[in-house]
């Protein structure tokens, strides 16, 4: 941070073994002697296994406020004393310094003006910090985005809107994400059902031809969001297996049903050893020939469980139920 001790000319920065809360920025620098660019805008990062020491609250609780509008910032946390912190840190002349900010205790007012956009935190002598939030002030005649300030859950809901300086609610208004229209037709609110991390990212809004500034809008990711999306997956590959199954169990049992029957054919023909006594044209029990009928070859097909079967698992006509054929003729009618 500016100010800092801490630093390097370097490329990158590795932090390693943080066993505190600390706010990082970087600029660049080139030439002789050196131009340094502006200071980039600050990232914190929180020490692991540790939650920030004390919590920042805005009020009115968003992000976009206009200019002159009076915004008071709280800390609460463990310790008696905080400072609020900004950066960049606005420059005022020292005779203004006590009209702009207005520190009470542990909280902090603030007449907002054209410059006092950025990043606050609070601050501890022991060198603790809160969770920082940004605040952007809108300086022309234009809406403000009404957004949240801290990061949203995800799987959380969120609605964003548009407000002018009257803190009225406009309708007729285009949503953007990351500067890509969300929605071809206007509305009054952006409502979102469950937040995912897609949704992060900058929005904006616009009314009559009048855009807000844009402001970034972050989603926390759960801790049990990992087992959450994985149920669906788990369901889908149970389900289908559970299907399978069913259909393994379909298939053994129309197997074993389709071995416990079979065909019998029996040949019908004519035969020059039977009696010229019609009367004698008779079925034989036992023998599969039928005299005399001029009806070709007929495919019969029974169960094995039929009556009548043979004692020793042959079948006979006797087997089927007896017909009786009388006065068969040629061009005749079976009686």
């Amino acid at each position: 941070m500016p100010g800092s001790t801490n630093g390097t000319e370097e490329n990158s920065y590795l932090i390693n073994g943080q066993n505190h809360t600390a706010g990082y920025v970087c600029r660049a620098g080139r030439g002789e002697p050196v131009f340094y660019t502006d200071y980039s805008q600050p990232k914190f990062v929180w020490s692991a296994g540790s939650p920030p020491a004390a919590s920042l609250s805005v009020s009115p609780d968003r992000v976009q406020h206009f200019l002159h509008q009076s915004v008071t910032l709280n800390c609460s946390g463990n310790k008696t004393q905080w400072r609020v912190k900004s950066f960049p840190e606005p420059v005022r002349p020292s005779s203004s310094q006590s009209s702009w900010r207005t520190m009470t205790g542990s909280s902090c007012t603030i007449n907002l003006l054209q410059d006092d956009s950025g990043v606050y935190w609070c601050e501890s002598g022991s060198g603790d910090f809160s969770n920082a939030v940004n605040i952007t002030v809108q300086n022309n005649d234009g809406p403000i985005l009404v957004s949240p300030i801290h990061p949203v859950a995800e799987g959380d809901p969120v609605t964003l809107s548009c407000r002018d300086k009257q803190q009225k609610l406009l309708s007729k208004v285009f949503f953007y994400h990351n500067d890509k229209l969300l929605h071809n037709d206007s509305r009054e609110e952006l409502n979102i059902s469950a937040v995912s991390k897609s949704h992060e990212g900058f929005y904006k809004c616009q009314h009559s031809g009048k855009e807000s500034p844009q402001s970034w809008m972050a989603v926390r990711v759960s801790l049990s969001s990992p087992v959450s999306s994985s149920f669906p997956l788990l369901f889908i590959v149970r389900s289908i297996i559970g299907i399978l199954v069913i259909i393994l169990l379909i298939f053994l049992l129309c197997y074993r049903r389709s071995k416990d029957s079979c065909c019998i054919s029996f040949k019908l023909s004519g035969s020059s050893n039977q009696s010229s006594n019609r009367n004698d044209a008779a079925i034989q029990p036992g023998s599969p020939e039928y005299s005399s009928l001029p009806l070709g070859d007929v495919q019969l097909c029974e169960s094995l469980k039929s009556p009548g079967a043979a004692a020793n698992g042959t079948w006979s006509a006797a087997a089927i139920d007896d017909p009786d054929y009388s006065e068969i003729e040629s061009g005749g009618v079976l009686e």
